[in-house]
């Protein structure tokens, strides 16, 4: 069965609201199953609510606009409760669906989040163009699928998200594959991918770029408490580059995070390679990371007359993991073991950080068969190791292999595996710390 959008009165004029149009559609799609298409043309609308046995299907061609007006939005967190300002569940979204079955995405046209109305360019940048942009207005993600069995994503390209990108939290059996995401690199929170307290999830050949972090392993409290563990996850054969984290698991934390395999990737210009942050409870484990190349390096911040400090994450590392505590929070984050990365290949900025502390000790971590080359790569200074969020914060250290503090098992052959080009200037090998 097949459901043209047009049949129900959709205009692609990019003007008029198509909402009502896509979701009767959607809905008479749902009673037996089938696809929803939607042809080739420019055709604007509100959230719409994806249900069971639906495949909504972009035609070559075809774009599906997000509002930018809150009112044409479902706000679909009025009822969580999260201690964590981080998460930031205001907003909306544009793409919803909740306790549904049998749901995909599939396609070669365009979804548009139009983060481009959120923001404005800022007049005080360093003066290299890199520093993130200001926010200046309402931002609803491009998409929130909440407990989706079989839910698959395939060939679709996400373009200018203004918030996280795929959110998909407490879902299970999933499939993304060959999907291009197009972010703007200079925009905050628009993460690619995150699978939030998710089950069996399959992510492969996508093209993931912008601002903020290209795949984001989350157990959020909200989602964590309604379905524990984020597991069995494989990331594969995808090119990602970030002013943030190419991989990341955390900062958001509350439930265990485990058995995920990152393999076969290139990484563009990140921030950070991998970076893992334990901050509330939750154990992270089981991770193996291998057969990466690419580089990452580091972005200026600034200050404007008008917003105050705008600043990325990451100073250019390849590998960081750390285990402490928020600040201004007295909860103990949950521990971090068994990572095991191997065939880097990666030309980087900043260290190897393994940090954590006497009451959350990083434990097995191993970095073999790899070859790291600290090269000078931007004009920015590189004397600093950034733990934000953490009442640590930001501060300068002298650059080198690696910053090691309350770690155990720590594996890493620096002989075979570092190189420091002279770029760098001086710079100390390692340093390990018990504090």
């Amino acid at each position: 069965m097949v459901f043209d959008i047009t049949s129900y009165g959709a205009i692609p004029d990019g003007i008029t609201n198509n909402s009502a149009a896509i979701q009767k559609a959607i809905d008479e799609c749902s009673v037996n199953g089938g696809r929803v298409v939607i042809p080739a043309g420019r055709f604007l609308s509100g959230s719409i609510r994806l249900r069971s046995n639906v495949d909504l299907h972009l035609e070559s061609g075809a774009e599906l606009i997000s509002s930018v007006n809150q009112d044409d939005m479902i706000d679909f967190s009025k009822d969580f409760e999260d201690d964590n300002e981080d998460t930031g569940w205001e907003g909306g979204c544009f793409i919803f669906a909740a306790h549904e079955q049998n749901v995909s995405i599939t396609g070669y046209g365009k979804i548009d989040g139009q983060g481009r109305m959120s923001f404005y360019d800022d007049d005080s940048d360093s003066g290299y163009g890199e520093c993130p942009l200001a926010i200046k207005g309402f931002r609803p993600r491009m998409s929130f699928l909440e407990d989706i069995d079989n839910l698959t994503i395939s060939d679709v390209t996400f373009y200018d998200a203004a918030y996280w990108t795929v959110h998909m939290a407490g879902c299970k059996n999933v499939l993304i594959e060959n999907i291009r995401i197009l972010n703007n690199d200079r925009a905050p929170n628009n993460d690619g991918i995150d699978p939030d307290s998710c089950k069996n999830v399959i992510i492969r050949g996508c093209i993931i770029e912008g601002g903020d972090d290209s795949v984001v392993l989350k157990a959020t409290g909200p989602m964590s408490r309604k379905y524990g563990d984020c597991e069995n996850i494989v990331i594969s054969d995808c090119i990602m580059k970030s002013r943030s984290c190419a991989l990341k698991i955390g900062t958001e934390t509350h439930g265990n995070i485990h058995h995920v395999i990152l393999a076969d990737c290139i990484l563009k210009d990140c921030n950070r390679g991998f970076g893992i942050w334990s901050r509330d409870g939750g154990e992270i484990h089981d991770i193996t990371i291998h057969n990466i190349q690419g580089n990452t390096r580091r972005y200026s911040n600034c200050t404007t007359r008008d917003t105050g400090i705008h600043i990325w994450w990451g100073k250019g590392d390849p590998v960081y993991i750390s285990a402490t505590k928020r600040e201004g929070v007295d909860r103990v984050p949950g521990r971090i073991y068994n990572i095991g990365l191997e065939n880097l290949q990666l030309i980087s900025e900043g260290m190897i950080v393994i940090a954590g502390e006497e009451y959350s000790r990083i434990q097995n971590v191993s970095i073999k068969n790899s070859r790291i080359v600290y090269k000078k790569q931007s004009p920015h200074d590189v004397t600093f190791i950034d733990e934000m969020p953490s009442a640590r914060g930001c501060y300068h250290h002298i650059p080198g292999y690696a910053y090691i503090r309350c770690a155990d098992d720590v594996d890493i052959d620096f002989d075979k595996c570092f190189e420091i080009d002279e770029s760098m200037g001086e710079v100390f090998i390692t340093e390990v710390f018990e504090e």
